[in-house]
């Protein structure tokens, strides 16, 4: 995987994971982000997401995928279905890329993760994530399914949902 762009004037991707969170009626995690400043400035009425994240240097995909799952949903009740085998990356509108990180990055490049989610709804708490050791980043969250996912999500990342169900959709069915 390179996280160099094709062409060297444009900043890097971002190491991302994101996490496909699917309970037992075979229907997937979706949050809605508490800051929709941003959504509503791009494509309003389009906050919805799966859970996603950073990886930091050095760390596997996978285990940062359960570590960002935990921080954002408070759900470490999981087993592996399974992992894209591709990355998939997405552009962030300029400005917007500037606004999120200070234009060291122009979007992000992402590992994709199944995961089958073991336990109870009781234990999704997207107010306070993680015991309320990390910021919550979503206000609401539902049951989806996968294939609608593509037209929930902010318009940019449309492609890359599309890929996530492609990857995953007989799997979880």
């Amino acid at each position: 995987m390179s996280l160099l762009p094709s062409n060297a004037s444009l900043p890097p991707y971002r190491p991302c994971v994101g996490i496909t969170l699917v309970n037992r009626d075979g229907l997937v995690f979706m949050g809605r982000r508490r800051n929709k400043k941003l959504v509503e400035h791009v494509a309003p009425g389009f906050e919805w997401q799966m859970p996603q994240g950073g990886v930091d240097p050095d760390e596997d995909p996978y285990l940062a995928a359960i570590r960002e799952l935990r921080e954002e949903t408070n759900v470490s009740s999981v087993s592996l279905i399974a992992e894209a085998p591709d990355w998939f990356a997405y552009d962030l509108p300029p400005d917007i890329a500037q606004q999120a990180w200070g234009g060291r990055y122009r979007g992000q490049i992402q590992k994709w993760f199944a995961l089958r989610f073991e336990g109870e709804d009781s234990e999704i708490d997207v107010e306070r994530p993680d015991g309320g050791r990390h910021k919550a980043e979503f206000d609401a969250w539902r049951w989806e399914r996968l294939e609608r996912t593509p037209g929930l999500v902010i318009p940019f990342k449309r492609p890359v949902y599309e890929k996530v169900a492609a990857a995953f959709g007989a799997l979880i069915t």
